[in-house]
């Protein structure tokens, strides 16, 4: 039985797959079981942040896999110890650090801070979380209903209580409450659109929240480990938040997911706990992502790949301006609008069939992440590539 066939009859149909099945890949180039190469401007949807196939980050993996993979949480593990100061470091914040396994429940995690944080003086149950319209934090229960999208609350209900959407940041302000336990937004939306929002706008909210002591959790599932030029999007807006999420992309392919936050106090033990969150294999990757990705923006090569995919993007965009409305987002994290969805899933099917892979967000958005790690040659060839399925819309 091929693949194909074995996957419909043993794996539940919840993603729509494109007919093609990957092999191997080395940086961001991918090879499916026919041999045919493809230049990947996704990342697995941000994910493989340091490329395919890394070396650094398979001897790593292969020298931990051969001491100890899993131990639990119930003793100490050096490289989760050492993952967090990585990232708490790189992130320049005051923090401390839980590891879950992906984002959903890195947000789940966040939540329950923001929630335990409210009810501390005993005098108000504070249990409400703001978030946006057109948000995405998660496939869970409880991150479902924090994902401001009224279709993914379908056949999924009842839900969790205290969830509210506010239309744009300057509409959260009239939203706080005496019962409001935090803030959680996306910088930029990914799944949303990659809608960036207004960094005045974000700083303001900021300071708000910060005089009525009510937590700003800031989702940088996607916009986390230099997707936007810094380590998070935090720093590049210029906000001190109380609790930011990480995944994504901070394990280079491994599943991780992190929460950081300022209020190191609010979980005792037993209030939260994971399996195999932070265990010695995807700690161990989160030391090597994040040692790899310093290293990457220290020497200045980091910047220097962002500005040329940025330059790439730009002419490709203003060569298809009859195809494309806009161009939004920053870093490795970008999209251009198409006029209409149809137009949209056309570009995404023949860029695949012409060896390059690129993303849908929101209704109409072309998406890119490639990896931070992408060559000059590799870019130039990517949108070789997507020029060639252009003429065929």
């Amino acid at each position: 039985m091929n693949i194909k066939d074995l996957d419909k009859k043993y794996v539940l149909p919840t993603y729509a797959r494109a007919d093609v099945e990957f092999v191997s890949g080395s940086n961001a180039t991918l090879t499916d079981d026919a041999g045919k190469k493809y230049i990947d401007f996704t990342s697995g949807i941000g994910v493989v942040s340091v490329g395919h196939g890394n070396k650094r980050v398979a001897d790593a993996l292969c020298n931990q896999v051969s001491k100890l993979t899993h131990t639990s949480n119930l003793y100490y593990i050096a490289p989760q110890a050492q993952a967090a100061q990585k990232v708490v470091e790189a992130s320049g914040y005051d923090m401390q650090c839980f590891f879950a396994n992906s984002g959903a429940e890195a947000n789940e995690g966040a939540i329950k801070i923001a929630r335990k944080h409210g009810e501390r003086d005993g005098k108000i149950k504070r249990y409400k979380i703001i978030t946006l319209n057109h948000s995405f934090h998660g496939r869970t229960i409880t991150t479902v209903k924090a994902t401001g999208q009224e279709s993914m609350h379908n056949y999924f209900g009842p839900f969790p209580d205290g969830f509210v959407y506010a239309d744009g940041i300057d509409e959260i302000a009239s939203l706080l409450d005496d019962h409001t336990a935090g803030v959680m937004i996306e910088l930029i939306q990914g799944e949303g659109g990659v809608e960036p929002q207004d960094r005045e706008k974000v700083q303001k909210l900021a300071k708000l929240l910060k005089a009525k002591e009510i937590p700003l959790i800031i989702d940088e599932v996607q916009t986390g480990a230099y997707r936007v030029g810094e380590f998070t999007a935090s720093q590049a807006y210029g906000i001190e938040p109380e609790i930011i999420t990480l995944a994504k992309g901070v394990g280079g392919g491994v599943p991780v997911g992190i929460v950081m936050t300022t209020l190191k106090e609010v979980l005792n033990a037993g209030d939260h706990g994971s399996t195999f969150g932070g265990n010695f294999l995807s700690a161990r990757a989160v030391c090597e992502v994040v040692d790899i990705l310093n290293e990457l923006k220290e020497s200045g090569e980091l910047a220097a790949t962002s500005a040329a995919f940025s330059e790439a993007l730009e002419n490709f965009y203003v060569a298809h301006k009859d195809i494309f409305s806009s161009r939004v987002g920053f870093g490795m994290m970008c999209g251009l609008r198409t006029k209409d969805a149809q137009t949209l899933s056309n570009i995404i099917n023949f860029a695949r069939e012409n060896g390059v892979m690129v993303l849908k967000a929101g209704r109409n958005t072309l998406r890119f992440l490639p990896p931070l790690t992408i060559t000059k040659e590799e870019i130039d060839e990517g949108f070789k590539s997507l020029t060639l399925a252009m003429s065929r819309l």
